[in-house]
């Protein structure tokens, strides 16, 4: 349990939140990516066993994966192949140009003025 946790990592996670289903041959359940790598994944909301095999499913894509570590509400899933494409690819790039990108350059929700109930512009 958790021994494997403090593993040297050749590639940075990038912090993200991606709504994914892992899948084995018994089970399915609901989880989220919460920090992501080309070469692996930390999952939220879910577990399994160290040492389990599945694959995570995101927009119709499957990406497998070998459990490395487990915990009460979390696990490490290491990725066999590096991400190279593929909507979790998507995602890592997405979240990492974002990351890149200073604070001044990033859009900007438009603040609505004017009260309750009245016109604007």
């Amino acid at each position: 349990m958790g021994g494997d946790m403090h593993i040297q990592r050749s590639r940075e996670r990038i912090a993200v939140d991606i709504s994914i289903v892992v899948t084995t041959v018994l089970d399915s359940q609901e989880g989220t990516i919460v920090d992501l790598s080309e070469g692996g994944a930390q999952v939220m909301g879910c577990t399994l066993p160290a040492g389990s095999s599945c694959q995570l499913d995101l927009d119709g894509h499957v990406t497998f994966g070998t459990v490395r570590w487990s915990e009460e509400d979390r696990m490490g899933i290491r990725f066999p192949y590096e991400l190279n494409d593929g909507p979790l690819y998507e995602q890592l790039e997405l979240a990492r140009a974002a990351k890149r990108t200073p604070v001044a350059f990033q859009p900007r929700m438009q603040v609505m003025t004017g009260g309750f109930g009245r016109r604007i512009g």
